[in-house]
């Protein structure tokens, strides 16, 4: 075991000369195994090793004892120990926690403490094999995205220093021959036989049945949960480049908006994880409602030839498409849609989703012109009129212009902010001729004379 562990050490560099070490130690084999390991190489490698054990208060006289084991161990090895009490029980209570689930926060809130006051560069952890495929297994029973199918980590950030679990590299069978083979003699959970407990579930009743099949399942398992981590890093910086690229975040607006065409020719695997980094961003703190349902109507919304749609999700937070843009908004901080297409009342006020109104009538004479007053003859376009923000591709022209030119550059041309331009009002006929850039620009067609005009004027409202 001893070699296996070294050489695993080596080839993940999960430790320098002169690394000020903290172990979690329990009083089980795995973590009294791997304390002995280190404090065997303590000399070679100049390790300053400092032991953690945290008392749960589930076991009562049993778990005292265990806290007793692991200190006076300590004290006998020249270890020195940090220790705490705790009761679990009252805090999963509180909080609404499994034990399990509340074990573990307090546990790791503890070594953080610790990591922190210590000025440790590494936390080592006893986790190993045979862990691992009961990780594994269970991921694999309830996950439903390619995402979160991984395995226990060999190593991660964890307060100022990293945690590293060099025993990934040996079954539990192995640990306990060494323990047995070094005159150790751990104390032994009860609580690990139980079978109430999901992962003893797994232990007990799975993996028992796939090493039956292989013999190296630890072995298997360790290398698949080490290849899904090195090709899951690869496509998230690959989708957090696309996400660059084509999304456009207005942080005080809690709002991402992104070009549905250009997200479509990135890979669909990289747009599943664009996605959650959009979420991410928005959420302050991911609902648990959010499901892989959720991302499948993401995708089909940018797949569907529908132009205009609209999902809810959850805590307010909505998905508007409309056209080739689609935009991510809390409902609270965007009480208007900023995407629309509506049909103009005519005569009659049309009231747009930013609090501003079009009036329409019928006459036969035109007045002075101004930014927000325009006048259509009526037998130069096609009724009925609308009223809509931008598309990809709007070209419009006007008195004066030799050919069209891009909405994009008009807005350009006009100074107008970015953030406006989604939401600028546009009137056009029904054939989606380009009548009207509100405030900017007319087009030829309402430049000429006519018998009857419809004159539309534009009023901010509440804006």
């Amino acid at each position: 075991m001893e070699k296996a562990v070294r050489s695993f050490i080596k080839k993940h560099q999960l430790l320098h000369k002169g690394a000020r070490v903290l172990v979690g130690v329990s009083g089980g084999p795995d973590s009294v195994g791997l304390l002995h390991l280190l404090v065997k190489w303590r000399k070679s490698w100049e390790l300053d090793i400092h032991a953690l054990s945290l008392n749960h208060q589930l076991r009562g006289e049993e778990a005292e004892a265990d806290f007793t084991y692991v200190k006076n161990m300590c004290e006998s090895w020249g270890i020195p120990f940090h220790g705490a009490s705790f009761d679990v029980q009252a805090f999963a209570d509180k909080e609404g926690l499994s034990t399990e689930v509340a074990a573990r926060e307090i546990r790791y809130k503890f070594f953080k403490e610790k990591m922190n006051a210590l000025e440790a560069d590494y936390l080592a952890l006893g986790h190993h094999g045979d862990d691992q495929v009961e990780t594994l297994v269970m991921k694999l029973v309830r996950t439903a995205s390619s995402q979160a199918f991984q395995g226990i980590p060999v190593t991660r950030p964890f307060g100022k220093g990293m945690i590293i679990r060099p025993l990934l590299a040996v079954t539990k069978g192995a640990i306990e021959s060494y323990c047995a083979e070094n005159g150790i003699q751990p104390r032994i959970d009860a609580t690990n036989f139980e079978r109430t407990f999901t992962r003893n579930y797994y232990r007990h009743q799975v993996v028992p049945l796939l090493k039956d099949r292989n013999a190296n399942i630890a072995r298997t398992a360790q290398h698949l949960s080490a290849t899904l981590a090195e090709d899951e890093a690869f496509l998230q910086k690959e989708a957090k480049s696309a996400v660059q690229e084509v999304v456009i975040f207005e942080k005080e607006k809690q709002q991402a908006t992104l070009e549905i065409n250009l997200f479509k020719k990135y890979d669909q695997s990289l747009q599943r994880r664009a996605f959650h980094l959009i979420l991410n961003y928005l959420y302050e703190t991911l609902p648990n409602q959010l499901s892989y349902e959720h991302e499948e109507q993401f995708l089909t919304l940018i797949r569907s030839p529908m132009g205009n749609a609209t999902l809810d999700f959850p805590l307010g937070l909505k998905l508007n498409r409309a056209y080739n843009k689609l935009t991510f908004y809390f409902e609270a901080n965007n009480p208007g849609q900023q995407f629309f297409h509506l049909t103009l009342a005519i005569p009659g006020k049309t009231n747009l989703p930013d609090g501003s109104v079009l009036t329409a009538t019928y006459t036969v004479t035109r007045d002075k012109a101004t930014p927000y007053s325009l006048y259509i003859p009526v037998e130069k376009v096609t009724f009925p009129l609308h009223v809509r923000t931008r598309k990809d591709g709007d070209r419009m022209s006007w008195k004066g212009l030799r050919g069209s030119k891009k909405l994009k550059s008009v807005f350009i041309d006009a100074k107008v902010p970015l953030h406006k331009r989604a939401s600028w009002p546009i009137v056009v006929d029904d054939e989606d001729h380009i009548l009207w850039l509100i405030g900017l620009k007319k087009s030829k067609q309402t430049e000429e004379d006519g018998k009857q005009f419809v004159n539309i004027q534009f009023d901010k409202g509440n804006q």
